[in-house]
């Protein structure tokens, strides 16, 4: 150090070296905080790649906190749920008390305790031997007997097949229960003993549902009919990427379509330009150009758009969005109890509450995250209220599609999709079949069984 500084420039340089001290102390502290970020950053990375579902775990900034996470179990109030006493009893075995099992002495006051129990009892293939015969006619040439059971010539490898029960059974696993092709044949092996391979089983599903062409078209209709179809759709595989599941269902009619496009045709396809229902969808904006007249849009999906803005940094006053959200629930608890409101106070409500979304859609707010709900509202304004115009046929959500869709997306993370067109086209035609009968309450393995005759 310079000794010919004075004493007050040696107080402010010291001053200056404490203060480039302090600022190198700051910025290692700083870049040791950024490196240890970054290694808890890297280490977490590599635990997930190494858990088997961590592509499809929810990250934690997408899960519901614990706070407004639903109470686990059945609603209150729902009725309680036990098994039947079954109608038809088989066996009946009675074990007597005739003494105390422990002591020998005399038991007094005896009463029966019934209790029943539904076993499964072992099960064996039914093999049937089906004898045809051929000949030729002099008249006719070539002739053969046949039979519902027969199928082909019946020789060489194409001996054995599947009867229609096991058949059915089969499509259930596969296409209903999202069972791999695989797992199914484990399932019927070790079961009822039936001993077949993937391809074999795929194979026969598609002639099953060649055969079933005539059902799956009469969904279109059911659904063309009805006063309501709830639409949605997914991403698909069909031996690559770029293809959608379109799922259109009603209380009583689910029918999926596989197209390579995510386009408002095959709305207008599937339900026709003279659909006189109403569209239930999302808020997907190529739901706005379907040429339908009667639509409806999800509030659910109203309501995560309000609370997303909500819960968006820069809110100010939350007045506006907190309306919205009222207004909401007020739509869905009328809908929920409009059966027993009378004629009057029906319409009353519906009223009022139109007035109510008009003033607030021609109210001028200034807030970016105001304006974000209201134009969107404002472009869905003649849908807002559909479900209080025909509440006997329109719920309030897309839910019902939303819940058509999930065994589908559960099914997706196991296989996919489909490997091919054919595959595809069994997939549909028998998932829409089965889902429709699961509705109908119907006994689908019966009807598959009828159905399926000797295409086993």
């Amino acid at each position: 150090m310079d000794a010919s500084l004075s004493h007050a420039e040696l107080v402010q340089l010291v001053a200056e070296l404490r203060q480039q001290i302090a600022l190198l102390t700051a910025r290692v502290e700083a870049l040791t905080a950024e490196n240890q970020l970054l290694r808890e950053q890297l280490a977490a990375a590599k635990r997930e790649g190494a858990r088997q579902a961590a592509p499809f775990r929810r990250p934690e900034r997408q899960k519901i906190p614990k706070e407004k996470q639903k109470r686990p179990g059945r609603p209150e109030g729902h009725p309680g749920v036990n098994r039947a006493v079954p109608q038809c009893i088989d066996e009946t075995i009675v074990v007597p008390l005739e003494a105390c099992p422990h002591c020998g002495g005399p038991v007094a006051n005896c009463s029966p305790l019934e209790q029943y129990i539904e076993e499964i009892p072992p099960v064996r293939p039914r093999v049937i031997q089906l004898i045809t015969y051929q000949g030729s006619c002099p008249r006719c040439g070539d002739v053969a007997s046949t039979h519902p059971l027969k199928t082909g010539r019946g020789i060489l490898a194409s001996k054995v097949h599947l009867g229609p029960r096991a058949l059915a059974l089969a499509a259930t696993l596969n296409k209903q229960h999202g069972l791999s092709m695989r797992k199914t044949c484990r399932v019927l092996h070790d079961l009822c003993g039936l001993k077949l391979s993937a391809g074999g089983l795929s194979q026969a599903l598609d002639r099953l549902a060649d055969r079933l062409q005539p059902d799956y078209q009469g969904l279109f209709a059911d659904l063309r009919a009805g006063p309501a179809t709830y639409v949605d759709e997914t991403s698909w595989w069909v031996s690559g990427p770029g293809h959608w599941l379109w799922v259109f269902t009603s209380p009583s009619t689910t029918l999926f379509q596989v197209e390579d496009n995510r386009a408002a045709a095959v709305v207008s396809q599937v339900l026709t330009a003279d659909y006189a229902g109403v569209l239930v969808t999302d808020c997907l904006g190529i739901y706005d150009t379907v040429p339908l007249q009667r639509r409806h849009k999800c509030i659910a999906h109203h309501q995560k758009a309000i609370r997303e803005q909500l819960d968006s940094a820069g809110l100010g006053d939350r007045t506006y969005l907190e309306q919205w959200h009222a207004f909401f629930r007020r739509v869905t608890a009328i809908w929920k109890i409009w059966q027993l409101l009378p004629a009057k106070e029906q319409e009353a409500a519906r009223h009022n509450l139109a007035q109510q979304r008009d003033e607030l859609l021609a109210r001028d707010v200034t807030q970016p995250h105001d304006q974000r709900i209201r134009n969107r509202l404002q472009k869905q304004q003649p849908f807002l209220l559909t479900c209080l115009e025909h509440p006997e046929a329109v719920e309030p959500t897309n839910n019902r599609a939303e819940r058509a869709l999930r065994p589908a997306v559960i099914a997706r993370k196991v296989s996919c999709g489909n490997k091919t067109e054919r595959g595809k086209h069994t997939w549909q035609v028998l998932a829409s079949l089965l889902a429709t009968w699961w509705q109908r309450s119907t006994q689908a393995i019966a009807i598959l069984a009828c159905r399926a005759g000797a295409v086993g």
